[in-house]
């Protein structure tokens, strides 16, 4: 069930993925840019026949300005809160144009639609929701850097808690973000959308197999752990390794629900979680979390480590899949 990672996951061995390139060199973002990375995994597993729809944010200004574009495929700039909505109606539009004979019935075309956690937990929540809601078929890519990065490192409600922004600044009177990061995974799989999943760069086979994944099931949603040395305070080489340690201390694990109803832990660390002060010390905006804070984190991390594996445990029996009518499909 689980996938061994550990020889990727140190080498970045990838090496059957795609040589082809959709999200091409030359972009503007800054030296160990999380979601770059990841977006290039992304449109490698997608491939050429791709629509992407990007929000307002760090990926949109990095790859877009006028006159030069980093994007291979077809690609959208839309608002803040709505990529959600205009990759809902791009897939309409492509049912339509198919049913009238402009468009090959049988040719596959995947639509993505990208934003940041700002475009997502918060502004575009709702149109995310409208979108899962009605099927489209469509996957929404959050690549999650845990703040308002492109507007000067604001907060966001999928900030962590006790991190340190400018809009949660840590001082006398307050230790950074005062409550916990938004799980917004376990909102969308609350749609009982086929499939729901988490990833990270960092383990990039995994995240080209999830992409592959979702664009095969239909309306899904991939939440992406996406390193930023500039608002997090790390130094650039070091994302990499900062994306797995978030992974192997639990921080962010990953995994994969299907229909809602049935999950499954992506990769389980074989010696078990490390402490999340491994983490926590890779970066300027926990600098300043005192034992007692840190002690808080780690205990509502293991507590979720160990609500996803009771989770997995009860949701996986042949007898609990033939109950609530899900298949899992081999893909």
């Amino acid at each position: 069930m689980k996938r061994d990672m550990s020889k990727f996951a140190k080498a970045l061995v990838y090496k059957n993925a795609p040589k082809e390139e959709y999200f091409t060199r030359g972009h503007r973002a800054c030296q160990g840019c999380g979601p770059a990375l990841g977006i290039r995994y992304i449109l490698k597993a997608a491939g050429p026949n791709t629509i992407v729809v990007n929000a307002t944010g760090c990926m949109e200004i990095i790859s877009s300005p006028f006159p030069y574009t980093s994007w291979a495929v077809p690609w959208v700039h839309v608002a803040f809160e709505n990529a959600a909505a205009v990759a809902s109606g791009i897939e309409a539009a492509i049912k339509v144009l198919k049913r009238k004979g402009k468009i090959d019935p049988d040719k596959r075309i995947n639509i993505i639609a990208l934003a940041g956690d700002g475009g997502t937990a918060d502004i575009g929540l709702q149109a995310l929701s409208g979108m899962l809601a009605r099927r489209h078929q469509v996957l929404y890519v959050c690549y999650d850097n845990e703040a308002y990065m492109n507007t000067g490192v604001q907060g966001s409600s999928a900030t962590p808690y006790g991190a340190h922004t400018t809009t949660t600044p840590a001082g006398k009177v307050k230790f950074g973000q005062g409550y916990w990061k938004k799980n917004v995974a376990a909102i969308a799989a609350a749609h009982e959308v086929p499939y729901v999943a988490t990833a990270c760069p960092s383990y990039p086979l995994d995240l080209m197999d999830k992409v592959k994944k979702a664009l095969t099931l239909g309306a899904s949603y991939i939440h992406m752990f996406s390193v930023c040395p500039t608002g997090w305070g790390n130094p650039p080489n070091k994302s990499i390794e900062i994306g797995r340690l978030a992974v192997e201390t639990g921080i962010f694990p990953l995994y994969e629900v299907y229909e809602g109803k049935v999950f499954r832990i992506s990769y389980e660390p074989p010696k078990g979680l490390k402490p999340v002060a491994e983490y926590l010390k890779t970066q300027k905006r926990f600098r300043h979390l005192t034992p007692d804070i840190i002690e808080q984190i780690q205990q509502r991390v293991t507590e979720h480590w160990n609500w996803l594996k009771h989770l997995e445990e009860l949701t996986n029996s042949e007898q609990f899949l033939k109950d609530v009518g899900v298949t899992i499909p081999e893909v």
